[in-house]
C-alpha cells in the first residue's frame, strides 16, 4: 500500500485488541463485540464505486484501511511452484487475449479485463512425463526461495501485537486443479492416479518443510488455507479420492499445528462444501470461508449441526446485498443468535460484486454496526 489512507468512518468501539476478539469469539469466549472485516471486492468496484474512486481507493489492502476493519495476519513461505510459468502472450481474438499463464494453463481471457473465470484451452501438465519434468524444474524442496528468514517472521509479527497472525498451509488439491484444470483434474484421477496422489503428496511436504521451519518461533493464531474443489452441486472430486488420498495429508499439517497449540483453521472453498466437511472435521480443518450462501446453504444450519466443533467466517448472502435495505436487514437478523453464540464472523460470502451499490454497501456497514457492535 503506496499511499495514505484516511478512513471514511471510525473504528468500532471495543474493550479488547483486535487478536484478542478474534481468537476469543472462534473460540465460543466471550468477546466485546464482533470482529469487524470483510473480504474484498471485485476489480471492477475499485473503477464503479464513486466513493472508492473519489478517495483513490484501487485494491483490497487500501478499502480495509479506509472502512477502518479490524485487522487479521498473516504468513506464509514458498510453499507452491517456484518459479511460476512465465506470463505470456501467445495470441488474440477480436475480443479476448491467448496468454499462458503462471500455472502453465493457456488461457483465453477478455481484453477488457473485467473479472470472469478465464476459458483454459490446454494444460501443462497431462501425462506422467509432463509432471515428472515440471516437478523437477519448479518443486525442488532444496530450492533457496524455500527457506524461511526466520528473523525477519519474528520482527514483523512481535508476539506483543494486538492482531490475530495466521499461517499459510497452502492447498492439497485446489493448486493441483488450477494447474491441471477441472476437466483435467477429473481424468487424471482415473487415467494417471499415481501421479495425481504424487501431486498432492508434493504439496503436503512442501507447506511441513515450511511449517518445520516456522513454527515455534512465530505465535501463531490460526491456520489458513485454500481450496476451491466444490461448485454448487459439491465436490469436484470424488469422495473415495478426498478420503484416501487428501485427508491423511490434512491430517499430517494438522498434527504439527496442534503441536504448536494452533486449533483454529480454516479453508477457502466456494461452492457445497457440505459432502466435505465431515472429513475437513476429522482432519483438524474447523472452519468454512468465505461460505458462499447460494452454492450452500444458510451458515445458521451448519452451524447447528455440527455445534461448536464448526466455526464458519463470511455467509452474509450478496444477492441480498444488492437488493437494498429492507433485504439486508431481514437478512442480517438471521445472523444476530449466529453471532453471539460465538465461532462466527458474518462477511459478505465472497467478494463483493460491483452490482451492490455503494450507499446499500455503507448501509450494511452501518447495520452490521448497530447489529453486532458493542451495544
Amino acid at each position: 500500500m503506496s499511499q495514505m489512507i484516511t478512513p471514511c468512518r471510525p473504528r468500532w468501539k471495543g474493550t479488547m485488541t483486535d487478536r484478542e476478539r478474534f481468537n476469543n469469539q472462534m473460540h465460543y469466549r466471550p468477546f466485546d463485540r464482533c470482529f469487524n472485516m470483510e473480504f474484498g471486492y471485485w476489480a471492477e468496484n475499485f473503477k464503479q464505486w464513486d466513493i472508492f474512486v473519489k478517495n483513490g481507493i484501487t485494491n483490497n489492502a487500501e478499502a480495509d484501511v479506509f472502512f477502518n476493519f479490524d485487522r487479521l495476519g498473516g504468513a506464509g513461505g514458498v510453499i507452491w511452484m517456484h518459479p511460476v510459468f512465465p506470463q505470456q502472450r501467445v495470441g488474440e481474438t477480436e475480443t479476448t487475449c491467448i496468454i499462458r499463464n503462471g500455472d502453465g494453463l493457456l488461457a483465453e481471457v477478455p481484453k477488457d479485463g473485467h473479472d470472469t473465470i478465464p476459458h483454459y484451452i490446454q494444460a501443462s501438465i497431462v501425462t506422467p512425463d509432463d509432471w515428472k519434468r515440471v516437478k523437477a524444474e519448479r518443486f525442488r524442496r532444496e530450492d533457496p526461495a524455500r527457506k524461511v528468514d526466520v528473523e525477519a517472521l519474528k520482527r514483523s509479527h512481535p508476539p506483543d501485537r494486538d492482531y490475530a497472525l495466521g499461517v499459510s498451509c497452502g492447498s492439497m488439491i485446489g493448486r493441483i486443479r488450477s494447474m491441471l484444470t477441472f476437466e483435467g483434474l477429473a481424468y487424471a484421477c482415473y487415467d494417471y492416479p499415481e501421479m495425481v496422489e504424487d501431486m498432492v503428496e508434493t504439496a503436503c511436504v512442501l507447506v511441513e518443510d515450511y511449517l518445520d521451519q516456522a513454527l515455534g518461533h512465530v505465535d501463531f493464531d490460526f491456520a489458513t488455507g485454500w481450496e476451491d474443489i466444490c461448485f454448487k452441486n459439491g465436490p469436484l472430486i470424488t469422495l473415495d479420492f478426498f478420503h484416501r488420498v487428501v485427508m491423511p495429508r490434512y491430517k499430517r499439517i494438522g498434527d504439527r499445528l496442534h503441536r504448536h497449540g494452533i486449533t483454529l483453521w480454516y479453508t477457502d472453498c466456494d461452492g457445497d462444501v457440505r459432502p466435505l466437511l465431515p472429513g475437513f472435521l476429522e482432519a483438524g480443518i474447523n472452519c468454512l470461508f468465505p461460505f458462499e450462501v447460494n452454492g450452500c446453504a444458510h451458515p445458521g444450519e451448519l452451524l447447528n449441526e455440527f455445534g461448536r466443533d464448526l466455526r464458519i467466517m463470511g455467509g452474509v448472502d450478496k444477492i441480498q446485498l444488492a437488493k437494498g435495505p429492507e433485504a439486508i436487514r431481514a437478512y442480517l437478523e438471521t445472523l444476530v443468535p449466529l453471532v453471539e453464540r460465538g465461532g462466527y464472523i458474518p462477511f459478505c460470502d465472497h467478494r463483493c460484486p460491483p452490482n451492490v451499490k455503494p450507499e446499500y454497501y455503507l448501509y450494511y456497514l452501518d447495520l452490521k454496526e448497530e447489529m453486532f457492535g458493542m451495544k
